[in-house]
């Protein structure tokens, strides 16, 4: 019997195919193993917080400029939930995880931002009450505590070794469904220029990650904490493969100086900066583009004093080399105050070296005391998404603050102030900036009314506001 031409090639490939299929069988059942085991060790370290707001401050004609599910492209994990009554407060839910034994436990700005109250719910189901530590609005991390010794908790892995396509992690609770795993992996690093906080340099993963996953960690096959899940790109609010995490090397610096010192303290070198493109490098006569240029060295800054000047280009600082002003920026927000740093820069087409050492980042919280009490809260229009600027009809590169929180019965709302309004001066002084709002208010307690003029969708008035 003649055997027909296509069996021997198939009963060869069947020959050849079972090892493979042997091989993949126990790959995949190692993998799996891999994701049960730090499941299991992980789940009781991560918690389930509750955020309530009594008193309910935030701006209630339904809109926030922040609340990214309401905008079609960037969406923080949980927004601005609606209410029948509005007297009644406001819940929101988030995720969190234990970095100590004591019962400090890490997890995103905007999950307590505004709290009156918070509760922890253990794995277990235990609750306890927790009270705020610190936090650090710049990269949208926090620091909770609660009352308890002997805890599980998760330790830090190096996220400058994770590598695009590496198996991740994420545990959370989203929709309030606790301690729901998901696996994915890294998508990519070093993603920046996302509006979701000041200082970015976000890993993406396709974990799922959906509302409520926020302040939760990111994971690698080592159990270690690599990122904090923070923010999701989505168009219905749901998970549609693309998240981001805060990298735990970012995420340990803020977490130690929070437990030692309450608040975190950023190196600071006082120039305005400027991407090298081609252009400016002929004219420079550079023979490429590199490097990141001073535009502008502030008065008095640890950079005047250390002798930079308007028109250097600084190619290298401690002999790394300049990548872009995000990256540079980042690293140096990590260096503590009083860190001499070594900048390379290019001079008049001459090559020096100048030795800095950093001052302190100044405070640029959007809220102070004085707005607190006048009952807003203004943001500078750089910080704000480009989405609520249009709404808005404001120009992005306007002079002013934008109102993005306006308190219920306060003194701003009796006097007809409203979010999305652009304050242009105070006290007949102008304003560009958060710092100059403030130094204004600092006054306000002195005087009978404070008067402003502010732009409201393409009009410009004077409101007076009644400080008895």
């Amino acid at each position: 019997m003649k055997i027909k031409n296509y069996v021997i090639p198939l009963i060869l490939s069947l020959l050849f195919l079972m090892p493979l299929n042997i091989y993949s069988h126990n790959t995949a059942s190692e993998i799996s193993s891999t994701f049960t085991r730090i499941s299991e060790n992980a789940t009781p370290s991560v918690v389930f917080i509750k955020a309530q707001n009594l008193n309910d401050e935030s701006l209630d004609n339904y809109e926030n400029p922040f609340n990214f599910f309401s905008d079609e492209f960037f969406r923080h994990f949980f927004g601005h939930p609606k209410r029948d009554i509005p007297s009644q407060p406001k819940i929101s839910g988030g995720s969190g995880f234990i970095v100590s034994s004591d019962g400090y436990i890490l997890t995103n700005y905007h999950v307590i931002k505004d709290a009156s109250e918070i509760t922890v719910i253990m794995n277990n189901k235990e609750e306890y009450k927790a009270k705020i530590i610190g936090s650090d609005s710049r990269t949208d991390l926090a620091i909770i505590k609660i009352d308890n010794k002997n805890l599980p908790y998760l330790n830090f892995g190096n996220s400058d070794d994770l590598k695009v396509g590496e198996w991740v992690m994420a545990i959370g609770n989203p929709f309030a469904l606790r301690s729901t795993v998901t696996v994915g992996v890294v998508s990519a690093k070093g993603r920046q220029n996302l509006r979701i906080a000041d200082l970015e340099d976000f890993i993406q993963t396709d974990a799922a990650i959906n509302p409520g996953n926020s302040g939760g960690p990111l994971l690698n096959l080592k159990g270690e904490v690599v990122g904090v899940n923070t923010a999701i790109v989505s168009r219905s609010g749901g998970y549609m493969g693309i998240g981001f995490a805060i990298p735990s090397n970012m995420t340990k610096n803020v977490v130690d100086q929070i437990i030692q010192n309450g608040a975190v303290k950023r190196g600071y070198v006082g120039i305005l900066l400027q991407e090298v493109d081609q252009d400016i490098a002929e004219a420079f006569n550079l023979k490429k583009s590199k490097g990141i240029l001073i535009s502008e060295v502030a008065k008095d800054s640890p950079a005047e004093k250390g002798g930079l000047k308007q028109g250097d280009i600084i190619l290298e600082y401690n002999n790394n080399l300049v990548k872009d002003i995000n990256s540079f920026r980042n690293e140096i927000a990590l260096l503590k105050p009083n860190t001499i740093v070594d900048f390379k820069i290019l001079r008049k087409g001459e090559y020096n070296n100048i030795k800095i050492k950093l001052g302190v980042y100044p405070n640029q919280e959007p809220v102070s005391q004085q707005s607190s009490k006048l009952g807003i809260e203004v943001t500078d229009v750089k910080d704000i998404p480009l989405s609520a600027l249009d709404k808005w009809n404001i120009p992005k590169n306007a002079n002013g603050v934008i109102i993005t929180s306006v308190k219920r019965g306060s003194l701003a709302e009796r006097g007809g102030l409203k979010m999305g309004m652009l304050i242009v001066q105070a006290d007949h002084k102008d304003i560009k900036s958060v710092e100059d709002f403030t130094k204004i208010l600092k006054n306000m307690e002195k005087k009978k009314h404070l008067l402003f003029l502010i732009k409201y969708h393409n009009v410009t008035r004077f409101i007076s506001i009644k400080l008895s």
